[in-house]
């Protein structure tokens, strides 16, 4: 299994960036796909989730509104719409997959174990939102 995340930058505030989460190694009908973010000196975020099966989603509430998560199976991707850019945007964002049975719900507790239990994860991509 190999997730490669690519589609950082550099950024002004307010600004909007495309991550993209390449994957290869399983099928994504079986895993639950997200992303999670570290800033310096931070605890990992869980930031959203989509399901490999149905396509739902999850958003934590601090991107809610401004995050849009979606994949395309066909090319095993999944991609991280990202608007209206905050400096506290700022940080590594990793792509990660978990095993998950087909329509589970996409929730909190889903992004959890995405953040700290999947066993598949990128290198990550860097965002910097200058104000």
């Amino acid at each position: 299994v190999l997730l490669q995340a690519s589609g950082g930058g550099l950024v002004q505030a307010g600004g909007s960036l495309r991550l993209s989460c390449a994957a290869s190694g399983f099928t994504f009908d079986d895993y639950a796909i997200g992303w999670f973010r570290q800033a310096p000196g931070k605890e990992r975020e869980g930031v959203s989730c989509i399901s490999g099966s149905d396509g739902s989603t999850y958003y934590s509430d601090s991107v809610k509104g401004r995050f849009t998560i979606s994949s395309d199976n066909a090319k095993n991707t999944v991609y991280l719409q990202i608007n209206s850019l905050k400096p506290e945007d700022t940080a590594v964002y990793y792509c990660a997959a978990l095993v998950m049975r087909r329509s589970a719900p996409m929730n909190a507790a889903t992004m959890y174990l995405l953040v700290y239990e999947s066993a598949y994860w990128g290198q990550g991509t860097l965002v910097t939102v200058s104000s």
